[in-house]
């Protein structure tokens, strides 16, 4: 497939990049390589083969919740910066 710079630079603002006028050739080049590697793709017969939504076969591992031991208040706050009663005091966020 052929780049032109008008589609460089289409794909480069939708990116939200900006691209060196002295590199575009070579960008224009990577891309004209790439696309043209997905066409041979387009070549494969893929009859039968079933789409994948995810590149692994694993699924997740859960563990069953079970109640642990917990840390009390105040060896939590033993080692905090600030502390005010049974809170940690961070600074402010938002105004």
């Amino acid at each position: 497939m052929k780049i032109d710079k008008d589609t460089l630079h289409k794909i480069a603002h939708l990116a939200r990049v900006e691209i060196k006028p002295e590199k575009e050739e070579g960008y224009i080049k990577d891309l004209e390589e790439v696309l043209t590697w997905v066409e041979k793709l387009n070549e494969l017969d893929t009859d039968g083969v079933e789409p994948l939504t995810n590149m692994s076969f694993e699924e997740n591992a859960l563990r069953p919740d079970e109640r642990s031991h917990q840390l009390e208040h105040e060896r939590a706050l033993k080692n905090a910066p600030k502390a005010d009663d049974d809170y940690f005091r961070v600074p402010k966020v938002l105004d």
